[in-house]
């Protein structure tokens, strides 16, 4: 099992992606637990948190509707210019937007960004006075309270609030849904087909142990890029290929035709 994540990667890899914990993987109760442990002997198991909340809320931002390889430049880049010791909610509230959209421009929307990343400041200075104030919030509020106030910033939609709260807050029984994972999960058979990312988040939450939440999430994306990528997955070639394939329905994928359909149209 590898020990550890790749660099590219919303966790953030070694430089604050979580800590190695041994996970029993013994008698699982439901398939979605199979599956997460499964992926746990593959790669990774891992107790997640301690990172910044508001860096983590920006890398996040950051990564949406582009690849981490796109993304990781943005943070690195904004990170070295905003991040000089001082309070970064403070720094971002003050930030020109065209600086802001230059400096995260790898990152794709940059305009559409560099807007919400000073909005979400200015409101956070506003509601919580300072980044350690926030932070402090999101580690020790209530994970309802602290969901439903993130999910109140523009451009921070469910899978975004989940991160800070795995990420950052380090709470167990969270599920972030991206979209390996809403597609890796309909595919498999571990929610509806045509299940909304929501709906896929609440089934994988009840379904596998709170504790095994954040590696499943990490780990499943991993095995997406890997073996169960959107237009072709590794069972086409050859049913054994794929390491789930004995747990897998494969919705949406005819592996003699070759045809490979989101899971809602298979």
């Amino acid at each position: 099992m590898p020990e550890d994540e790749p660099a590219e990667n919303i966790s953030g890899g070694e430089s604050g992606g979580g800590r190695a914990s041994a996970f029993t993987t013994g008698e699982a109760a439901t398939r979605a637990e199979v599956v997460v442990d499964r992926l746990g002997e593959i790669y990774w198991q891992k107790a997640y948190g301690g990172r910044d909340a508001f860096e983590c809320l920006v890398r996040t931002i950051l990564s949406q509707n582009t690849s981490d390889v796109a993304s990781q430049p943005a943070h690195d880049n904004l990170m070295d210019q905003y991040s000089d010791g001082d309070d970064l909610v403070d720094a971002l509230a003050e930030a020109d937007q065209q600086r802001l959209a230059e400096t995260i421009s790898s990152a794709g929307l940059y305009n559409q960004k560099s807007e919400r990343i000073i909005a979400i400041a200015e409101e956070i200075r506003a509601e919580y006075g300072s980044e350690a104030a926030f932070d402090t919030f999101v580690r020790e509020g209530d994970p309802d309270d602290v969901r439903t106030a993130l999910l109140e910033y523009n451009g921070v939609g469910p899978k975004t609030a989940d991160c800070v709260l795995l990420f950052a807050g380090g709470r167990d029984g969270v599920f972030p849904v991206d979209t390996h994972v809403h597609r890796i999960a309909r595919r498999i058979g571990l929610a509806p087909a045509d299940a909304d990312h929501e709906t896929v988040r609440e089934h994988l939450e009840r379904g596998v142990p709170a504790e095994k939440c954040g590696f499943g999430h990490t780990a499943m994306i991993q095995f997406g890029r890997e073996y169960c990528s959107a237009r072709k997955p590794a069972c086409l070639d050859d049913p054994e290929a794929c390491p789930m394939a004995d747990v897998c329905e494969q919705v949406g994928v005819d592996p003699e035709t070759g045809v490979v359909v989101d899971p809602r149209d298979g």
